[in-house]
């Protein structure tokens, strides 16, 4: 049985919306303040996560920002590894899916994350996925969280963890420093 792991970039205060940037909100970029030791350690760690991996899980708007910056088509392993994964895209508006290994969800999440789950063996890791993370945190759908915290609060954002729906008790499973900033903690999530 498949294990759903929500993997997120996020501050202190919670906020995942823009780390980028690239969206306009006036507190986006916070991704970007780290330095250069930090994102190559960033990029080990996530590489590291992949690797483990057996399937991601992104809503349509997490697909849409991965093809936009070139996700199906870069080179390097990393890369490779998420081209090489089977991919589950919640959607009820794409059909034809560019990036290698990648199928459409349609229907009701909840069945269709259900039954994702007892046909994959391993970690089903969802990469920031706003809208798709409360849906499975209230629907008690979540295994684990793995959160890389950012040193920065951004003082308001989206933050789906704070619309899980109700109040989810949490077991600390890992934590360690990421770079000389960064940490990620792991949390397992209770029922």
């Amino acid at each position: 049985m498949g294990r759903i792991v929500i993997s997120e970039t996020i501050t202190v205060d919670g906020v995942v919306q823009d780390p980028t940037g690239d969206d306009g909100f006036e507190r986006g970029g916070w991704f970007n303040s780290i330095g250069a030791k930090d994102r190559e350690a960033w990029v080990l760690s996530e590489f590291e996560e992949a690797q483990s991996a057996e399937a991601l899980l992104m809503g349509r708007r997490s697909y849409e920002y991965f093809m936009a910056r070139g996700w199906g088509s870069r080179t390097s392993e990393w890369a490779d590894r998420l081209r090489s994964l089977p991919k589950y895209v919640v959607s009820s508006t794409l059909d034809d899916l560019e990036w290698a290994n990648s199928t459409v969800l349609r229907g009701d999440v909840v069945t269709e994350v259900s039954k994702l789950k007892e046909a994959v063996d391993g970690d089903i890791v969802v990469y920031a996925s706003g809208r798709l993370v409360p849906v499975l945190m209230e629907h008690g759908l979540v295994d684990e969280l793995r959160l890389m915290v950012y040193p920065c609060i951004a003082g308001a954002g989206d933050q789906p963890l704070a619309s899980a729906g109700k109040l989810r008790d949490l077991q600390l499973i890992g934590s360690r420093r990421v770079g000389d900033g960064l940490v990620l903690l792991s949390y397992g999530v209770l029922a």
